[in-house]
């Protein structure tokens, strides 16, 4: 029913920034929640952060917080992650994933095809 497309990853140096776009086919996509999630090699998919169907509310990993924003546009069915003053911590494939808002990976069934993102000290 919900088909997720990523966009916006790439290499950047520790203190620059990237935006993350998640974009949505289908009405449905405006009802649901949306979370962002990373994962390296040999990890567990970690929550980064989360936005509620309206976009009124938000919620992050204390990590990004005041770092990542988290928006949606949902006119164009397209959730954005702003991702400042990175760090090579913060190097990983990037997923949004879109369902009840949940931060646990097993409870969601629409998932991107994951960006990766590299952040050089």
């Amino acid at each position: 029913q919900v088909q997720l497309g990523q966009s916006g990853g790439g290499l950047v140096q520790a203190g620059g920034s990237l935006r993350l776009s998640c974009s949505a086919s289908g009405r449905a996509f405006s009802t649901l929640a949306v979370t962002w999630f990373r994962q390296i090699l040999g990890n567990e998919r970690e929550w980064v952060a989360v936005i509620s169907w309206s976009g009124n509310t938000s919620y992050y990993i204390d990590s990004v917080k005041g770092r990542f924003t988290i928006s949606r546009d949902n006119a164009k069915n397209a959730v954005y992650l702003q991702m400042n003053s990175l760090k090579p911590e913060d190097t990983a494939v990037y997923y949004c994933a879109a369902g009840s808002g949940s931060t646990r990976v097993e409870d969601y069934v629409y998932w991107g095809q994951g960006t990766p993102v590299t952040v050089s000290s």
